[in-house]
Protein backbone atom coordinates (compact mmCIF):
# COMPACT_ATOMS: atom_id res chain seq x y z
CA UNK A 1 0.00 0.00 0.00
CA UNK A 2 1.48 3.03 -0.97
CA UNK A 3 0.63 5.74 1.75
CA UNK A 4 0.68 9.50 1.10
CA UNK A 5 0.83 12.07 3.85
CA UNK A 6 -2.72 13.65 3.11
CA UNK A 7 -4.48 10.37 3.38
CA UNK A 8 -4.37 9.99 7.28
CA UNK A 9 -5.13 13.70 7.32
CA UNK A 10 -8.94 12.55 5.45
CA UNK A 11 -9.72 11.41 8.78
CA UNK A 12 -9.62 15.08 10.51
CA UNK A 13 -12.85 16.58 9.14
CA UNK A 14 -14.36 13.50 10.23
CA UNK A 15 -13.17 13.07 13.76
CA UNK A 16 -13.68 16.77 14.79
CA UNK A 17 -17.84 15.82 13.45
CA UNK A 18 -18.28 12.97 15.35
CA UNK A 19 -16.41 14.60 18.23
CA UNK A 20 -18.69 17.18 18.18
CA UNK A 21 -21.39 14.72 18.11
CA UNK A 22 -19.99 12.79 20.90
CA UNK A 23 -19.60 15.91 23.43
CA UNK A 24 -23.50 16.72 22.84
CA UNK A 25 -24.38 13.74 23.34
CA UNK A 26 -22.45 13.15 26.68
CA UNK A 27 -23.11 16.91 27.84
CA UNK A 28 -27.09 15.52 27.48
CA UNK A 29 -27.02 12.62 29.13
CA UNK A 30 -25.05 14.36 32.09
CA UNK A 31 -28.04 16.79 32.48
CA UNK A 32 -30.34 13.96 32.54
CA UNK A 33 -28.34 12.10 34.78
CA UNK A 34 -28.76 15.39 37.34
CA UNK A 35 -32.37 15.57 37.01
CA UNK A 36 -33.15 12.10 37.48
CA UNK A 37 -30.69 11.66 40.71
CA UNK A 38 -32.98 14.97 41.76
CA UNK A 39 -35.90 12.71 41.07
CA UNK A 40 -34.47 9.58 42.69
CA UNK A 41 -33.81 11.14 45.94
CA UNK A 42 -37.17 12.88 46.13
CA UNK A 43 -39.36 9.80 44.62
CA UNK A 44 -37.04 6.71 45.42
CA UNK A 45 -38.95 5.07 42.11
CA UNK A 46 -37.63 1.62 40.95
CA UNK A 47 -38.48 3.31 36.70
CA UNK A 48 -35.79 5.93 37.71
CA UNK A 49 -33.28 3.27 38.43
CA UNK A 50 -33.80 1.85 35.15
CA UNK A 51 -33.26 4.94 33.18
CA UNK A 52 -30.11 5.78 36.01
CA UNK A 53 -28.81 2.18 34.76
CA UNK A 54 -28.91 2.76 31.50
CA UNK A 55 -27.76 6.02 31.58
CA UNK A 56 -24.35 4.79 33.34
CA UNK A 57 -24.11 2.15 30.52
CA UNK A 58 -24.23 5.00 27.92
CA UNK A 59 -22.12 6.95 29.64
CA UNK A 60 -19.23 4.49 29.66
CA UNK A 61 -20.06 3.84 25.68
CA UNK A 62 -19.44 7.38 25.13
CA UNK A 63 -16.33 7.61 27.35
CA UNK A 64 -14.87 4.62 24.92
CA UNK A 65 -16.38 6.17 21.67
CA UNK A 66 -14.43 9.19 22.68
CA UNK A 67 -11.27 7.71 23.86
CA UNK A 68 -11.14 5.33 20.36
CA UNK A 69 -11.54 8.72 18.40
CA UNK A 70 -9.07 10.56 20.40
CA UNK A 71 -6.53 7.33 19.60
CA UNK A 72 -7.62 7.38 15.99
CA UNK A 73 -6.96 11.03 15.42
CA UNK A 74 -3.18 10.73 17.36
CA UNK A 75 -2.41 7.63 15.12
CA UNK A 76 -3.54 9.42 11.81
CA UNK A 77 -1.06 12.57 13.28
CA UNK A 78 1.97 9.81 13.81
CA UNK A 79 1.09 8.10 10.55
CA UNK A 80 1.65 11.15 8.78
CA UNK A 81 4.88 12.19 10.69
CA UNK A 82 6.07 8.47 9.56
CA UNK A 83 5.19 9.54 6.10
CA UNK A 84 6.32 12.42 6.08
CA UNK A 85 10.18 10.91 7.74
CA UNK A 86 9.92 7.94 5.28
CA UNK A 87 8.88 5.31 7.58
CA UNK A 88 5.81 4.16 5.05
CA UNK A 89 5.81 0.66 7.09
CA UNK A 90 4.80 2.60 10.30
CA UNK A 91 2.97 5.09 8.63
CA UNK A 92 0.91 2.03 7.08
CA UNK A 93 0.32 0.30 10.25
CA UNK A 94 -0.15 3.20 12.27
CA UNK A 95 -3.41 4.48 9.97
CA UNK A 96 -4.36 0.97 9.74
CA UNK A 97 -4.68 1.03 13.53
CA UNK A 98 -6.54 4.41 13.18
CA UNK A 99 -9.01 2.94 11.05
CA UNK A 100 -9.87 -0.26 13.33
CA UNK A 101 -10.06 2.32 16.59
CA UNK A 102 -12.34 4.87 13.88
CA UNK A 103 -14.11 1.82 13.42
CA UNK A 104 -14.50 0.60 17.42
CA UNK A 105 -15.79 4.51 17.89
CA UNK A 106 -18.40 3.98 15.79
CA UNK A 107 -19.39 0.33 16.73
CA UNK A 108 -19.88 2.05 20.63
CA UNK A 109 -21.69 4.53 18.69
CA UNK A 110 -24.23 2.18 17.40
CA UNK A 111 -24.40 0.34 20.75
CA UNK A 112 -25.29 3.71 22.72
CA UNK A 113 -28.06 4.75 20.49
CA UNK A 114 -29.49 1.03 20.46
CA UNK A 115 -29.46 1.76 24.27
CA UNK A 116 -30.83 5.34 24.15
CA UNK A 117 -33.43 3.20 22.82
CA UNK A 118 -34.09 1.22 26.02
CA UNK A 119 -34.33 3.89 27.43
CA UNK A 120 -37.48 4.94 26.08
CA UNK A 121 -38.52 1.39 26.49
CA UNK A 122 -38.41 1.77 30.46
CA UNK A 123 -40.51 4.99 30.19
CA UNK A 124 -43.00 3.12 27.78
CA UNK A 125 -43.61 0.06 29.69
CA UNK A 126 -44.18 2.22 32.82
CA UNK A 127 -46.70 4.27 30.63
CA UNK A 128 -48.19 0.27 29.98
CA UNK A 129 -48.34 -0.20 33.52
CA UNK A 130 -50.27 2.30 35.13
Amino acid sequence: MNLEISTPALLFPAVSLLFLAYTNRFLHLAALVRNLHRDWIELKDEALRAQIDNLRRRLVLIRWMQLAGAASLLLCVLSMVGVAFSFPMLGNILFLVALFLMGGSLFCLLFEIWCSGGALQILLKRVEEE
